[in-house]
């Protein structure tokens, strides 16, 4: 069972084919809801060496970046790297 852990939002690297994807309006509406209701959902990143990478959940990790965030709740996966 995965447990939620907090990381520091400055450890996360988000791979370059994610940042294509990201959508302004999304970011913002999911700030405004995290700000309101906390984060319900945490994202997804994997160890690599120093650093954490993002697997899943973009947005909701720039909506931290937005709410002036500098730690967010993570679940630790094993992924493989594409």
């Amino acid at each position: 069972m995965l447990r939620p852990v907090k990381v520091k939002i400055a450890e996360i690297y988000v791979p370059v084919k994610f940042k294509g994807t990201l959508d302004a309006e999304k970011v913002q509406t999911l700030a405004q809801s995290i700000a309101q209701d906390g984060m319900t959902n945490p994202i997804l990143v994997r160890q690599d060496k120093d650093r954490f990478v993002l697997v899943s959940g973009l947005h909701r990790l720039e909506a931290c970046k937005a709410l002036g965030e500098t730690v967010i709740t993570t679940y630790h996966v094993q992924a493989k790297k594409f």
